[in-house]
Parts: structure tokens; sequence; C-alpha cells
């Protein structure tokens, strides 16, 4: 356990922030090796353009990212997603600092669905990737339930 809160603290994080990080996600401590899958996960978000304190605030919001979804199969493919829809590579880590729980969102059940929707009100592509950008914590909001009844 030392080691892990050690390279917690190393990514700028304070004793309650560690605390409150180990809180929201237990599975952290033991589930998951340092070496293959936290370190890897911080290298990628950095090459994405995230500082120190920018990775350890992403993940203290969602500190599932670091090890419930796979890297190859989950989070890389959504920036690619988020690339697709134009958005550039200064706006892509500030979306997920600003909601890191639209990596865990699924590509095919909620966020490819959402932009659909966007478009079908008559949003532009370029309309639809501002909307992300601005406000990402949209596509975590369920279309059936919260969005479409509000729309109508």
């Amino acid at each position: 356990l030392k080691p892990m809160v050690q390279w917690m603290k190393s990514l700028g994080m304070d004793d309650s922030q560690v605390a409150k990080t180990i809180t929201k996600f237990p599975h952290l401590m033991g589930s998951y090796s340092l070496e293959e899958n936290l370190k890897p996960r911080v290298r990628w978000l950095k090459s994405l353009g995230l500082d120190d304190s920018q990775v350890a605030k992403t993940i203290m919001k969602f500190p599932h990212l670091m090890g419930s979804y796979s890297l190859e199969e989950n989070l890389k493919p959504r920036v690619q997603w988020l690339r697709s829809l134009g958005l550039d590579d200064s706006q892509v880590p500030k979306t997920i600092m600003k909601f890191p729980q639209l990596m865990g969102c699924s590509l095919e059940e909620n966020l490819k669905p959402m932009v659909q929707w966007l478009k079908e009100l008559g949003m532009h592509d370029s309309q639809v990737a501002k909307t992300i950008t601005s406000f990402p914590q949209l596509m975590g909001c369920s279309l059936e339930e919260n969005l479409k009844p509000m729309v109508q």
C-alpha cells in the first residue's frame, strides 16, 4: 500500500486527496499493478497533454479511469472518437479533465446515440464538437430518461 500512496502523492495529491480517491475506488489499492496498469495510464494521459496536477485532478474525479477500463480497448478508442468529431489536440485533454467519466461511457450505447440525437436536433459537426468540449457532462446524461423528455 505504501508505494501506491507514495505514487499518488508524487502526482501532487495530499493526504486527504489520496484518502478521498481511495474511498471512491478502493480497488485501486490492491487490484491494479502500479507498473502494469497505473503508470501506463498516467503516461498516456500526459501524452494527451495533461500535466501532473491535471492528471491528479482527473484521477481524483474518476479513479476508475486508472483500472476499470482497458487502455487499448476503451480509452484510446474514445479519444480517437472525440478527434473524429472534430476535437483538436488542445480540446481532448480539456474535455477529459472536465468530465473524465466520459472515458467510461459506452461508445455504442451512450456516446454515438447522443451525437446522433444532437445532429437530429439540427446541430452541425462543429456545434456538436463545441458542445462536447464546453459541456462534456451532457454525454453522461440519459437520452431517454433526461434529454428527450425535456426537448419534447
